[in-house]
């Protein structure tokens, strides 16, 4: 209790989906699902760093045995980040090769879509390719 006395946020909602749409904008670090069906309210989260089913199961089992860890998404990152893991310290690299036909057929959207973002050197380094 010295916790959410100190720390924590209890909002009572009206229904289900107006718990999702404010977990949602929320974007916790963890998020704790307690519903007698807890696998349908997890089908509409979009945004939790990790989530927990149940009332079996506390945010210590992910913390300390069942694979994530401490390391989430805080203030709102869930968002657009996931969880620190083996993948963080990944490097990747993409490699892209197109054919003539290829680009012939898609670079009127590559162009116009590099011109919408203001990049019209990206624009042209298509365009260039198909000069007489």
């Amino acid at each position: 209790m010295q916790s959410i006395k100190n720390w924590g946020l209890i909002v009572i909602c009206e229904n289900y989906e107006s718990c999702v749409e404010l977990s949602n904008n929320f974007a916790p670090e963890h998020l704790e699902i307690l519903t007698i069906d807890s696998k349908k309210i997890l089908a509409s989260i979009e945004n939790a760093g990790a989530i927990f089913l149940g009332k079996w199961t506390p945010e210590a089992v992910g913390d300390y045995l069942a694979g994530p860890n401490h390391t989430l998404p805080t203030s709102g990152n869930s968002r657009f980040s996931g969880s620190l893991g083996v993948e963080t310290f990944m490097k990747n690299t993409s490699i892209i090769e197109f054919n003539e036909e290829s680009l012939k057929v898609n670079s009127l959207d590559i162009i116009n879509l590099a011109k919408s973002e203001g990049l019209h050197s990206h624009a042209s380094s298509v365009e260039i390719r198909f000069e007489d």
